[in-house]
């Protein structure tokens, strides 16, 4: 049996033997962006950018959830690197909501999201885990870890979402 990385989009990320210079759990923060990216691109292959705005059975967008994905991503890494938001996240948070973005254009700017993301996952890696980090104006309690687990978490929740909102529209369209 080999060891080394298996190609395969039947594979998911967290069995190809990927990232391996990595500590295991940035490892697994990055295989789930993996995930992401590959089921979000599935998912919404054949939509049309009218389609990705709808709000079918009054479900939040596709755009909603590609926009949420890619900045959500970089606020809770900015907790994690100890930071706080600037005020071009909190404009960029306070438009999620709204954008006529062809899914061209969205699943851009994921992908320009999960690419960076990767970078700053790395550096933090090798952090101490359980050093406190404060979130948001109250600095709620978390820790880099807790922040960079969260990173998958949330992202995996809000991937399922634009899954089911992509399927509900492919049946609703066919």
């Amino acid at each position: 049996m080999s060891t080394s990385p298996v190609p395969s989009p039947y594979i998911e990320p967290w069995l190809r033997g990927t990232h391996t210079d990595v500590a295991a759990a940035g490892r697994a923060v990055l295989h789930a962006l993996e995930l992401a990216a590959e089921d979000i691109a599935k998912w919404t292959e054949g939509l049309t950018d009218s389609e990705v705005h709808a709000q079918p059975l009054g479900l939040p967008s596709v755009a909603f959830h590609l926009r949420h994905i890619a900045r959500s991503v970089d606020r809770i890494l900015t907790y994690a690197e100890g930071g706080q938001l600037t005020s071009e996240q909190l404009v960029a948070l306070k438009a999620e909501q709204t954008g006529t973005d062809s899914l061209f254009e969205l699943l851009g700017e994921v992908g320009r999201s999960f690419a960076y993301a990767a970078t700053r996952i790395r550096q933090l890696a090798g952090a101490d885990f359980e050093e406190f980090r404060g979130v948001g104006r109250k600095q709620l309690p978390t820790s880099v870890g807790g922040a960079l687990i969260h990173v998958a978490d949330h992202t995996q929740r809000h991937t399922g979402q634009v899954v089911t909102t992509a399927k509900v529209l492919k049946a609703l369209c066919s």
